[in-house]
């Protein structure tokens, strides 16, 4: 009788690390793939590194970077946009997630993922090493809980909700708006290099560099944006208490 091969892993044999993770539910052409895109090049000589990943192993890599160059830095803020799921095919979910701190970018393919990263979860319930800005991110957190994940509540920032661009009359800002008044002109014109159909498209694998670029760019700009808003609101409130105190006057005093 041929013997059966056994179930049991023998001794120098290589771990399935995929065995203990949880399956993606998300509807989408699944291959596991990693497209990294360096230098792609911003405003000014600015340029960012986009890792695009349906590999659960690869999004964990990418995470722990980012984990690092948020904990240098305070405050520590990460910007994060989703891409969703085709309208045309109900139910609309998150396809893709995107994660990014200074110029390093996460662009983490769920529906071309057929398990989650072991990392993701904890990663997104954070609550003290860093603050998530999104932009009008009450969808993008609907997606995701429809996915299967969710975004800490007591932890993230709607940049629409905070800021407003003061050369614009709308009620609410797009992204473009804000981002083209913070940073650089560069960016207003940043949503129209997308047609309608390009932005159903979030749930073919591999993603064309194109969108994996434009999905980058977009979570690149939240997160300077609001840094640069930071930074001019930490200042202007460090000069108000400046100018309470009698002696800083003395500085200036004729």
């Amino acid at each position: 009788m041929a013997e059966e091969p056994s179930a049991k892993r023998h001794h120098g044999e290589p771990l399935d690390k995929s065995s203990n993770l949880v399956d993606v539910h998300v509807p989408g052409e699944k291959r596991e793939y990693t497209r990294t895109l360096t230098a792609v090049e911003l405003h000014g000589k600015e340029t960012l590194e986009i890792i695009c990943t349906s590999e659960p192993d690869k999004a964990d890599e990418v995470m722990s970077r980012l984990r690092m160059k948020g904990g240098g830095l305070y405050p520590s803020f990460i910007g994060v946009d989703v891409e969703f799921t085709s309208d045309d095919e109900p139910p609309q979910m998150a396809a893709v997630l995107q994660l990014c701190i200074e110029e390093l970018c996460l662009v983490y393919h769920i529906a071309a993922a057929t398990k989650w990263p072991k990392r993701l979860k904890d990663f997104l319930q954070e609550e003290k090493l860093y603050t998530f800005v999104g932009f009008s991110i009450g969808g993008d957190k609907r997606m995701l809980n429809k996915s299967g994940l969710e975004i800490n509540p007591n932890n993230f920032i709607d940049m629409q909700r905070k800021w407003k661009d003061p050369k614009t009359s709308k009620y609410y800002d797009s992204l473009a708006d804000i981002v083209g008044g913070v940073i650089h002109p560069f960016y207003s014109g940043m949503k129209k290099k997308m047609d309608k159909g390009e932005h159903k498209l979030w749930g073919t694998s591999p993603l064309p560099d194109n969108l994996i670029m434009y999905a980058g760019i977009d979570a690149y700009a939240t997160y300077k944006s609001w840094k640069t808003i930071g930074n001019i609101v930490t200042g202007w409130d460090i000069s108000k208490e400046h100018e309470a105190d009698p002696y800083y006057h003395c500085n200036f005093a004729a």
